[in-house]
């Protein structure tokens, strides 16, 4: 797209064909340009080599409003993605720990990730991989049988479990038996010991009971909570292939898969007392995922610093004779997040937890709705869908692998690129057509010629190619940057034009662009897990 729209609205550069072509980029342009010029649709145009073409303002309004509002809330979606199925890994949050800001992106990308698959047709499996393994669990069995009481941890959820485990580490520094004491419960889980079984699978209820308070704020569901001890009885199959299949080596008495030949460390498999470890559970996961779901696509949101395990992993996977790791795995990295200028740090005590985050999120809304517009009919509903919107915003408005650093003032803004302002401009076009009403009369779309106006269709014919490059690149940033996109030429539009003045065929074209203008951001805020209040 040109810089300025008096060199056209679109322009295509011919150089790159001259060498195969043999044949200047000036006459290639005007080869093409003699061939392809409609000036039903566009007038093509040669200058110096570029092919620039001037779309037929009229029909270019009316067709892209007469698509738009055939189908509002399905503009962008398609069915390329028929008979595919993804799976997609992502939030995988800790049993008996509170779910912090860390979560955040993996969950957000993910439940993001979900909606533009499925909006394009493919059946998606979204999996919450629960950290639900390990002696800590053998540990907060022993706290609780000692210290604790149902009542306790029904109360204070994981507030409370977190509370056991803390006090076992702290008694165990005078007691170091107690250490002894949480292996043997950790080994009765092992071999599915009833009693501790019933306790492990209750914590991992209080866990999950807390999580859905969050995941519910959020708009997040999944289809699956199979975490790490699902796999538990399922890693001889691993280990055992890759004996079969000549690919375990002894190191140190542990077991691995040589990397050298690919510049990787040995992927470790079994350690020296026997145990598995991430890669093997991760392997086990992706050949059962396969089997269950014949995915197409296997998706891990997980943040950057995890890259060589997955990496490795891949690659032992492939190794073991599946040549869909290739290119049906994929890890998608995403950066750190950091609070107000600081990393956060559990051991230091900078951790901010997401229902805290999310509650005063709203709080700050609300606080800015009563100055902004104190007598607003449901506050509290616009407050919540303007805070969480806030902190969603602010987290998929770039690259998923760039850091994130979290500011209240910058996420609450209403000017700049904010996720309130964008909500405000869907908010603003429903005013526009509140009163605006039943208009009768049948668009003229002369009314849309302006620049502005043509800014604004240009950005809505282009949104189902945004979506479609968020699918294809794992992006939802390029949808949230469309949105904002349109948002901001629809406001530049609003400022330079009376939609409701003038004859009635000239309104009824500029609230029929309103109206798109609506249900495309509405749309495209979904897509990112956001809500589009109707006043604000």
């Amino acid at each position: 797209m040109p810089p300025d729209s008096k060199m056209g609205d679109f322009a295509f550069p011919c150089f790159r064909l001259s060498k195969a072509l043999r044949m200047g980029p000036p006459m290639i342009a005007q080869k093409l340009c003699e061939a392809i010029d409609k000036p039903a649709l566009c007038r093509a145009e040669n200058v110096n080599g570029y092919l620039n073409f001037f779309l037929n303002r009229e029909n270019f309004a009316r067709d892209t409003l007469q698509k738009v509002m055939a189908a509002p809330e399905k503009w962008g979606s398609s069915e390329e993605g028929k008979g595919k199925t993804v799976v997609m890994d992502y939030s995988s949050i800790n049993i008996a720990k509170r779910f912090h800001i860390g979560h955040l992106s993996t969950t957000l990308i993910g439940n993001s990730l979900r909606r533009i698959y499925d909006f394009l047709g493919w059946k998606t499996v979204s999996v919450n991989h629960l950290g639900d393994w390990g002696t800590q669990f053998g540990k907060m069995i022993c706290a609780y049988k000692r210290w604790g009481t149902r009542e306790e941890v029904e109360a204070g959820g994981v507030d409370e479990m977190t509370r056991l485990y803390v006090r076992f580490h702290e008694e165990a520094k005078a007691h170091p038996e107690l250490e002894d004491e949480g292996r043997a419960w950790f080994k009765k889980i092992e071999d599915g010991d009833v009693e501790a079984l019933e306790i492990f699978n209750w914590f991992k209820e209080v866990t999950l009971k807390d999580a859905m308070k969050v995941y519910d704020v959020l708009g997040v569901q999944f289809d699956s909570y199979a975490g790490e001890s699902f796999y538990n009885n399922k890693m001889d199959r691993v280990i055992n292939e890759l004996r079969d299949k000549n690919l375990l080596v002894e190191s140190d008495g542990a077991q691995v898969v040589d990397l050298e030949p690919w510049k990787m460390p040995p992927c470790l498999i079994v350690k020296r007392d026997g145990a598995t470890l991430y890669a093997t559970r991760d392997i086990a996961a992706a050949l059962y995922r396969k089997d269950t779901y014949h995915f197409d696509k296997c998706l891990y949101i997980v943040a950057y610093q995890q890259d060589l395990h997955f990496r490795q992993w891949f690659k032992v996977v492939e190794l073991m004779g599946y040549p869909w790791a290739k290119d049906q795995l994929e890890h998608v990295a995403f950066g750190m997040v950091s609070y107000e200028g600081q990393t956060l740090s559990t051991r230091e005590g900078r951790v901010i937890y997401l229902n805290d985050l999310l509650q005063r999120a709203q709080e700050k809304a609300l606080e800015i709705i009563n100055q902004k517009n104190p007598n607003l009919e449901n506050k509290e509903e616009v407050a919540r869908q303007v805070g969480v919107g806030a902190v969603v915003y602010s987290d998929l408005q770039n690259s998923r692998i760039k850091d994130i650093d979290f500011w209240w003032d910058r996420a609450l803004n209403f000017d700049g690129e904010t996720g309130p302002y964008v909500q405000y401009t869907h908010a603003r076009c429903g005013s526009v057509l509140r009163k605006a009403g039943d208009i009768e009369a049948t668009p003229d779309y002369t009314a849309l010629l302006d620049d502005e106006a043509q800014a604004v269709l240009r950005l809505l014919a282009r949104f189902p190619e945004d979506v479609r490059a968020a699918c294809r690149t794992n992006e939802p940033f390029m949808v949230t940057r469309a949105v904002t996109e349109i948002a901001k030429a629809y406001n530049k539009y609003y400022y330079e034009h009376r939609i409701l003045e003038g004859e009635p065929e000239a309104q009824a074209a500029r609230v029929q662009l309103t109206r798109a203008v609506r249900s495309v951001i509405k749309t495209g805020l979904y897509l990112i897990g956001m809500e589009a209040p109707e006043r604000m």
